[in-house]
């Protein structure tokens, strides 16, 4: 996947459009993205005793996951939304913005 945990996204579609944030975590497995502030949910949670431990009841917002087709990466150099390319020179791959051709890897 050319989008890692920490990179900075903007959401390109949906209701959360126009939402820059940094990339929490990637679930590879059904390519999607969990982006720091957008596409927030909330989740009953009952009182729950797990190891000794009680889970405090209520209601608890989280960020849930969004496909990366949905996100595009922030180049660090021109600021925008971009495109992303890789560079492979012997064993080394660098992502490289499709933009300006400035390395995101640096």
């Amino acid at each position: 996947m050319k989008i890692k945990r920490g990179d900075t996204v903007e959401v390109v579609r949906g209701h959360e459009k126009g939402h820059r944030g940094e990339v929490l975590r990637v679930v590879p497995s059904d390519r999607r993205v969990v982006v720091q502030g957008a596409n927030i949910r909330k989740k009953h949670q009952r009182q729950v005793q797990a190891g000794g431990r009680t889970m405090n009841p209520g209601i608890i917002q989280f960020e849930a996951p969004i496909h990366i087709s949905n996100v595009m990466l922030i180049c660090p150099k021109c600021d925008q939304p971009v495109r992303v390319g890789m560079l492979v020179e012997g064993d080394l791959k660098q992502r490289v913005c499709k933009g300006c051709q400035a390395l995101i890897d640096a």
